[in-house]
């Protein structure tokens, strides 16, 4: 069994693994495409990531700057800090289920696979 953390704005997601991961992507890549190539996906389906991040939030997370010497996609301060609360809270996630018995009874539960269709 795995829990995944998701942030909601409304209807959608302002934070979760993948953006947190394409967070992390335009870190080390320095741009949006980078970013794209590293996960294997396309610049438009990381661009739309971005946009739905930075609409999301008060302050945008990304910013990209064309031309000069300093073009690229950068994480603003208030990208890096929800990155970080993010990570932080994936992290603590982890430790509260690794003992926690409400974790163990839905873990003993759980089937290895669900269940064919039941036909009508």
């Amino acid at each position: 069994m795995k829990l995944r953390l998701q942030v909601m704005s409304a209807e959608m997601s302002a934070m979760g693994p993948g953006k947190a991961a394409v967070l992390e992507a335009i870190m080390t890549n320095g741009s949006i495409s980078g970013a794209g190539r590293a996960l294997n996906m396309s610049y438009k389906r990381c661009w739309a990531l971005v946009d739905e991040m930075n609409r999301c939030w008060k302050t945008p997370l990304v910013t990209a700057m064309r031309g000069g010497r300093a073009q690229g996609a950068f994480l603003t301060e208030e990208g890096r800090l929800v990155l970080d609360a993010f990570r932080a809270l994936e992290r603590r996630l982890s430790d509260v289920t690794r003992d926690d018995p409400a974790y163990a009874t839905l873990v003993d539960n759980l089937r290895d696979t669900p269940l064919p269709t039941a036909a009508p």
